[in-house]
């Protein structure tokens, strides 16, 4: 399984798109996605595009929420998949340059019914309560969702009202990666804020800074 520990999702940031993606490249974050569910298609291409030349030639992943066509024209890395896009294997066989594909997972069913279609890594939650989505999904609590990734093969990523008071106690009911949104994204210092929360995610794990 592969121990990256924040995954971030970058949504109406109070700085800048482009200064927390930055931000988020400066410090090695495995992965970012992009998700602006209520912007124009025209606005997502552009954001999508410059946060494509910044992570660009760089260990970040970029990828793209919801949308398999843009992330392929913008050339990310990969793309991002709720329950009710497309399917994964359809995206997987339309766009094959995308190297990376992602699936939210709301349930131990939806987790377990991935396995016929594997996904690269699985978002797990939501683990709180959020505000980030209009018609947000039943809430698991740390403790279901501890239980659904272990039962995952492919790595995953516990998503929904993570902070830095909440992530020790996901941590503790055995996520090994967490994604955020507002926990960076609504901070005048995005560096400043996921360094914190790698802090504590590797504090936790006992890895090295």
């Amino acid at each position: 399984m592969e121990d990256f520990g924040l995954y971030l999702v970058i949504t109406d940031p109070v700085t800048s798109y482009e200064a927390v993606a930055e931000a988020a490249v400066r410090a090695n974050l495995r992965y970012i996605q992009l998700r602006m569910k209520r912007a124009p298609r025209e606005r997502v291409l552009q954001t999508a595009r410059a946060l494509r030349a910044i992570t660009q030639g760089t260990p970040t992943r970029f990828i793209v929420n919801d949308d398999p066509a843009l992330a392929d024209e913008v050339r990310a890395d990969g793309v991002h998949l709720g329950q009710g896009d497309m399917p994964l294997a359809e995206a997987r066989a339309r766009f094959p340059r995308l190297t990376c594909f992602g699936l939210s997972t709301h349930s131990y069913a939806q987790m377990e019914a991935a396995k016929a279609n594997p996904p690269d890594y699985a978002g797990v939650g939501p683990v709180y309560p959020t505000p980030t989505k209009a018609i947000p999904d039943p809430t698991l609590g740390p403790d279901e969702a501890g239980r659904i990734v272990r039962a995952s093969p492919w790595p995953t990523v516990a998503i929904g009202g993570i902070d830095e008071a909440r992530l020790p106690e996901v941590l503790r009911a055995g996520a090994r990666n967490f994604a955020v949104v507002r926990a960076v994204c609504q901070s005048p210092a995005p560096y400043d804020a996921i360094r914190r929360l790698q802090d504590l995610w590797r504090a936790h794990l006992t890895l090295p800074a």
